[in-house]
C-alpha cells in the first residue's frame, strides 16, 4: 500500500524511540528533585525552636562605683533555632554565664537598663556574646535569640 500523504511516517519503531529518548532526557530532572525533596526535608527536620534557661537567674550590682548600688535581677533563656544547638550550649553554659555576668556588671546606668531601649540593648548585646563564645569554640553553633523571662532593676 502507496502513502498517499507524504507527510505521514508510519514506522511504530520510530514512537517508540521517541518516547525513550524523552524517558531518558526526563529521567535527570526527576533525579535532581528528588535530591533537592530530600534536602528540604533534611532542613525542615533540623530546625527547632529549643528554650534553653539559665538557671539560676542572674543578681548583680549596678551603676557607678561610689553611688548608691543598684541591683540587677535577670533570669535568662536562650533560643535555639537547631536541635544541635542545646548540646553546644550546655557544654559552654560557665563561660556563657561568665559573659553575661560581666555584660550586666558593666552597666552604669541603672535608668537607661530599666527603660526598654536598655532592655533591648542588654538583648541584642547579650545574643551577641553568646554566639561570639560558640564561635570561638569552634562548635558551628549559634542561638537565634536571648529572652529576659525576669527583669528586675532596684534602685
Amino acid at each position: 500500500m502507496k502513502n498517499r500523504n507524504p507527510m505521514t511516517i508510519h514506522r511504530p519503531g520510530l514512537l517508540t524511540l521517541i518516547f525513550l529518548l524523552c524517558s531518558v532526557l526526563a529521567w535527570p530532572a526527576s533525579a535532581q528533585d528528588e535530591e533537592d525533596a530530600a534536602d528540604s526535608e533534611e532542613e525542615t527536620e533540623e530546625r527547632v525552636t529549643d528554650y534553653i534557661a539559665m538557671e539560676p537567674a542572674f543578681v548583680t550590682h549596678i551603676g557607678q562605683p561610689g553611688n548608691k548600688i543598684s541591683y540587677l535581677k535577670a533570669a535568662v533563656t536562650i533560643r535555639a533555632s537547631k536541635a544541635t544547638t542545646r548540646p553546644a550550649v550546655e557544654a559552654h553554659m560557665p563561660r556563657l554565664r561568665h559573659e553575661l555576668v560581666m555584660l550586666f556588671g558593666e552597666q552604669t546606668d541603672p535608668a537607661y537598663v530599666s527603660s526598654p531601649e536598655g532592655r533591648q540593648a542588654l538583648v541584642e548585646e547579650a545574643t551577641r556574646r553568646i554566639n561570639q563564645v560558640l564561635e570561638e569554640q569552634q562548635t558551628g553553633e549559634e542561638v537565634a535569640g536571648v529572652f529576659f523571662t525576669e527583669f528586675v532593676v532596684q534602685r
